[in-house]
């Protein structure tokens, strides 16, 4: 596995956001330097470009520079290092690959010749480009499970806070303002929602009258996500881990704590059910914003297991 370190704090409603930035560095210091690459985050905090979303100028270039650092990693794949080492500095700097068909198919074949990339922030943004990158080479075949507090299901119109922290997953199914939504949305039935214990009234109606599983708490198990991926149809899964989905007495550096979480005793063995089952093209880990170095050692034990899980 891979591991791409995106510290972006733009898409968090929380007056603590840039602790999503000590977060991040705080892993990286525990993962293998020589599988590790850094996203440069901007500094600045960004405009809502007339979207709704607060800071989306921000969160959009940070969405383009994961999609070209994975696109660069499926060109390794397909053409070996040295290829890819001519790009490389470019694609620091580049877009989305919006070129042609022949382009496309052959981006379609690295990602499926690529090692998973586990995407580690930062905020939940940092999970729309690597969904949608494995959702244009894995279509149908690709369901995601998204494991959160909250339901992260709104609109720019339902939103109360205009962060794009809340929207995320509802992006990913295509829905949200324009630039900030998924070119390859990923349908509401194949998506598993596992966890979550706080929703807006706007999230729940949504619920309501999609297509998607909601999993609760006590339901976040290996059998039960096994059996919602199942009945999707999917052959391959994408995870996502908020760490808020954790019971907020096991884990201390997170931005929104909600009571009577998931316990890691159960998360942990539920993701290595998902990956004996399907296969893994991706996944992020997200949302650790540690007051302190000391508390965010603390806290580390806790990420790494779930980190070893998804590279296991």
């Amino acid at each position: 596995m891979r591991y791409l370190v995106v510290p972006e704090w733009q898409g968090s409603p929380s007056a603590r956001a840039m602790q999503l930035i000590d977060g991040a560095e705080a892993i990286r210091g525990d993962l293998p330097a020589s599988r590790t690459e850094v996203v440069q985050v901007p500094l600045e905090a960004g405009s809502a470009m007339d979207t709704g979303v607060h800071r989306a100028s921000s969160i959009q270039m940070v969405r383009e520079a994961v999609v070209a650092t994975l696109e660069r990693y499926d060109r390794i794949a397909r053409e070996g290092d040295e290829a890819a080492a001519a790009d490389t500095a470019q694609s620091a700097d580049s877009g989305p690959d919006t070129g042609s068909a022949t382009s496309a198919a052959e981006n379609t074949e690295g990602a499926a010749k690529a090692e998973p990339v586990l995407v580690v922030g930062g905020d939940c943004g940092v999970a729309l480009g690597a969904i949608d990158h494995a959702s244009r080479a894995h279509g149908s075949d690709l369901a995601v499970v998204w494991f959160d507090a909250h339901g992260d299901l709104n609109t720019p119109e339902s939103s109360t806070s205009g962060a794009f922290g809340g929207m995320v997953l509802r992006a990913v199914m295509g829905d949200g303002a324009w630039p900030l939504t998924a070119e390859h949305p990923v349908a509401d039935e194949r998506i598993v929602l596992a966890g979550a214990r706080s929703f807006d009234d706007a999230e729940a109606t949504f619920i309501e009258g999609s297509g998607m599983t909601a999993l609760t708490v006590e339901r976040t198990t290996g059998d039960d996500l096994v059996a919602a991926v199942e009945a999707s149809g999917a052959r391959c899964v994408y995870v996502h881990v908020d760490l808020d989905v954790l019971d907020p007495a096991r884990i201390a550096g997170i931005t929104g704590p909600e009571p009577f979480g998931v316990e890691p005793a159960t998360l942990v063995p539920a993701i290595v059910a998902l990956k004996e089952r399907f296969t893994l093209v991706g996944a992020s880990l997200t949302g650790f914003a540690p007051a302190s170095a000391d508390a965010a050692d603390d806290d580390l034990g806790t990420i790494l297991r779930i980190i070893g899980a998804l590279a296991r």
